[in-house]
């Protein structure tokens, strides 16, 4: 190396350009400084801050530079191009950059150049510009991108992003308490609880919890409870419970002891009892409306200071569901006006007269989760409470409880709540998808069900390091997808076998000069690089077929290099009227260098009766949602993309037919070259 890229994982947009061609040249060294401002490239005794003059002195130094005026319109086009707003505006840019590409390997002569680098960091670092991409309506332009970000050096700084991005999370202040473990812990003696509603499917924000609550009770070899928070007869079923626990052994979460809140149902009302009659708690029948409005504005309900005997009488009512019981709450008898709203005299009972799915009409009265939670922490003997930060003003209120019932205390652990861009976790909103019959259900791989991405090809062991990455961190941020499936394809790559489709449109047939007679089958291994995988068989024949976008790009008398054979040059090609390529002859080259040739093209024998193909469909998926966070006020249905969901039919490498299903999870199709 003969120089150093320092850069910060904070960088916004992040200088991908730089780093990409850092590790493409191995003429500098990527180093993460988080408290670097910008990038910075020392390179013999300079010190370069612009990164398209860090791209052009690197791309010099390894020889790839070209200072054509081609070039420096490229540069230009990534200057401009990620500060352009309008689509229509953008949608011409890449139209045209997409044309230029359609007989074009690369954007500037034969190989590629500082001109690649600079226009692929320019799309990789605009989330805009990467979605309207993801539209497949530029096959080209697709096709290059791709290609560039497939390079083993552009997938190291990925890596070294994703990696430095977790180191970074790892060495700041709150980090460093989660790498030295929880508050107060002992192990042997560490208890954890994940308490899901039964109410819905788990998504990623629940198995982040999920997960960390697990790693905790590892660590310290102690106990994690799965405990169903069931106080709302309205929302909850059995069913529901039975998916979530399916949904935690997709995430490999598994707990040492299972309950449920309402089987304390009885001591809770107890101790609601013993609130009322030490005079910290009431009954109150205040209009819910009016009672949010004088929570808001600290005034005091005209039942705060009702007698012990008033209070007992309305809370007997209310256990029966009547009338007149029904008119009732119970209120922890907190604060007035506190700052903190959470203080103001909260609801702790509630009737509700619907059939509970366990404890059947016994109960008309329900424990809110404020109440219940830290009751019931307490009494199952949890010692660290894990909560997102969203819960944090109610922190107090939790303490409140269990000091006001004089039960044991629990130590809460804040973590951030997950949130990732074009994202919806709100159960209703997903309902919404559901039911509108946007998505096929609740484990289609566009949702952020656990589900949902287990389908899609998320690894749990990706999600594991992604979660324990981001620990019990206070920021909140909407994180990229992007991220975890970079870090996601580092777990697979080593162990991934390697299949071949061919898209049926415009397929190409293509004669081979001095091929096989007839075909022949071939052992060959599934993954190059790691023999463990296992085998597959290969058929080569002198009729093949290959994809109409790598004919296009062939060149008169080109030699090319046919994957997993050997080079072959093109002899002849043959169009027809509109341009499109109906036809190839090659002559076999087995003694070519491979490492001298542009183009490694996929390819498969053209079936026969004894060596057929497979039918199979490729699919790829859009965000949902076309705005990176949805306020408050926002309408759902105007923010809906229009398509989602992309098709390609193919033809597949007939070894497909022995892979088996993975539980929980479809095929997800990555490229590799």
């Amino acid at each position: 190396m003969a120089g150093t890229l320092t850069l910060s994982t904070k960088t916004s947009p992040f200088p991908w350009a730089a780093a990409a061609i850092a590790t493409y040249t191995e003429k500098a060294e990527l180093s993460f400084d988080e408290s670097a401002s910008g990038v910075t490239l020392d390179f013999e005794g300079s010190k370069i801050t612009d990164e398209a003059e860090i791209v052009r002195t690197l791309a010099k130094a390894g020889g790839l530079s070209d200072e054509s005026t081609k070039t420096q319109t490229y540069f230009e086009l990534a200057k401009t191009l990620p500060k352009v707003t309008a689509v229509p505006a953008i949608l011409t840019s890449l139209d045209s950059l997409d044309d230029y590409l359609a007989f074009r390997t690369f954007l500037v002569g034969h190989d590629i150049t500082a001109a690649d680098f600079i226009v692929w960091g320019a799309l990789k670092a605009s989330v805009k510009l990467i979605g309207l991409l993801k539209n497949n309506k530029h096959v080209h332009l697709s096709r290059w991108y791709s290609y560039i970000e497939a390079l083993d050096s552009t997938q190291l700084a990925q890596t070294s992003f994703i990696e430095a991005k977790a180191s970074k999370a790892r060495s700041n202040k709150t980090a460093a308490s989660f790498a030295l473990g929880l508050q107060n812990a002992k192990e042997g003696e560490v208890v954890t609880r994940f308490p899901p509603e039964p109410s819905g499917y788990l998504h990623i924000g629940h198995a982040k919890a999920a997960m960390l609550n697990q790693y905790f009770a590892k660590m310290y070899k102690g106990k994690l409870i799965i405990r169903f928070d069931d106080t709302n007869p309205t929302k909850e079923r059995t069913e529901f419970e039975e998916t979530i626990l399916e949904d935690l052994s997709l995430l490999d979460v598994h707990g040492d002891i299972l309950t449920h809140t309402s089987d304390y149902f009885d001591k809770l009302y107890e101790l609601a009892l013993q609130l009322i009659k030490e005079g910290k708690a009431y009954a109150d029948d205040t209009e819910q409306a009016q009672m949010r409005d004088e929570r808001f504005k600290g005034i005091a309900s005209k039942h705060r200071d009702d007698g012990v005997e008033d209070n007992l009488k309305h809370f007997a009512e209310m256990k029966t569901g009547s009338e007149e019981g029904v008119r009732w709450c119970v209120r922890a008898k907190m604060s007035v006006d506190n700052p903190n709203k959470a203080l103001r005299d909260p609801v702790i009972y509630r009737c509700n007269l619907l059939h509970h799915h366990r404890t059947g009409d016994k109960w008309k009265v329900y424990p809110t989760y404020d109440f219940a939670c830290p009751v019931v922490d307490s009494i199952e003997g949890v010692t660290h409470a894990l909560r997102t930060n969203e819960y944090r003003d109610r922190n107090p209120q939790y303490y409140w409880m269990i000091e006001a019932l004089g039960l044991r205390p629990v130590h809460i652990w804040d973590f951030s709540r997950l949130n990732f861009i074009y994202t919806l976790l709100s159960k209703r909103k997903l309902h919404w998808f559901v039911d509108s019959g946007l998505v096929r259900g609740w484990d289609d791989p566009r949702f952020p069900t656990v589900r949902g991405i287990r389908r899609r090809g998320l690894t749990v062991e990706a999600l594991r390091q992604f979660m324990l990455a981001q620990g019990p961190s206070q920021a909140i941020v909407s994180l990229e997808w992007d991220t975890l499936w970079t870090l996601n394809k580092k777990i697979i790559d080593p162990i991934a076998p390697r299949f071949w489709a061919i898209e049926k449109e415009g397929i190409v047939p293509v004669k081979v000069n001095g091929g096989p007679t007839t075909p022949e089958v071939k052992t060959l291994p599934k993954h190059k690089k790691n023999p463990d995988v296992g085998e597959k068989k290969t058929v080569f024949a002198s009729q093949l077929l290959i994809e109409q976008e790598d004919a296009l790009s062939f060149e008169d008398q080109e030699e090319v290099t046919l994957m997993d054979w050997g080079n072959a040059i093109v002899r002849k090609k043959n169009l027809d009227d509109s341009g499109k390529v109906i036809s190839i002859e090659v002559d076999l080259h087995l003694e070519g260098d491979f490492r001298k040739t542009k183009k490694k093209i996929t390819w498969l024998a053209a079936p026969t009766p004894e060596h057929p193909l497979i039918d199979a469909t490729l699919l790829d998926y859009d965000y949902l949602i076309t705005k990176k966070k949805l306020e408050e006020n926002d309408e759902l249905k105007d923010f809906v993309t229009p398509e989602t969901e992309f098709r390609e039919e193919v033809y597949a490498d007939a070894n497909i037919v022995d892979l088996k299903k993975v539980p929980g999870r479809q095929a997800r199709v990555h490229s590799y070259s």
